[in-house]
């Protein structure tokens, strides 16, 4: 599992009526794509932000989407080439509204103390899988950047109450999800 997601900031008096709109017209595009277990469409309002959410299950699909003709040359022609976020997936936990379509998603980044990681990754697998039990929950990834050693958690759902960043989910496309294994990736 690898996860990745990309911010477009949009200025304050942006439309995002035209986002919403790409989405309803647009959004069912990856709803078959083969070795991605899931996207969703993330939008927030304060600040106007488009910052969709990938977890890939195979690793060759998503850089054929991003570099290879794939879809990923759409966003590049309209918005230009965002910084792709990429992070190696270490969890993912279904929550008890599984089969539910999310309204709402939630990032939490934090940065795991010098040392050895074994540790802040077990508090952190602890915790998504606690997380994933909670009321209103539909998943939890957990995933790893060894670049600038942070923790990524993904929550589809209720609202994180630790969360930095919260979004409005406005499509969800999973063409492989239910092929995500559950649980820690090793």
């Amino acid at each position: 599992m690898y996860a990745t997601q990309y911010e477009i900031s949009l200025p304050a008096d942006y439309d995002m009526g035209i986002i919403r709109k790409r989405v309803a017209d647009r959004g069912h595009a990856l709803d078959d794509r083969a070795g991605l277990g899931l996207k969703a469409y993330l939008v927030r309002e304060s600040p106007n932000q488009y910052a969709p959410f990938y977890l890939w299950r195979d690793t060759g699909r998503m850089a054929e989407f991003l570099a290879g003709g794939g879809g990923f040359h759409n966003i590049v022609r309209d918005f230009g080439r965002p910084v792709v976020r990429h992070w190696t997936g270490l969890a993912f936990e279904r929550g008890p509204v599984f089969d539910a379509v999310p309204r709402r998603a939630s990032r939490l980044i934090t940065p795991i103390p010098d040392g050895d990681p074994a540790s802040a990754v077990e508090e952190a697998l602890a915790g998504a899988s606690v997380i994933a039990r909670e009321s209103g929950v539909h998943s939890v990834a957990l995933a790893l950047d060894p670049h600038h050693w942070q923790l990524a958690r993904f929550i589809l759902g209720e609202d994180d109450g630790e969360a930095t960043e919260r979004y409005e989910v406005l499509h969800l496309s999973v063409p492989e999800l239910a092929a995500v294994r559950v649980g820690r990736q090793w």
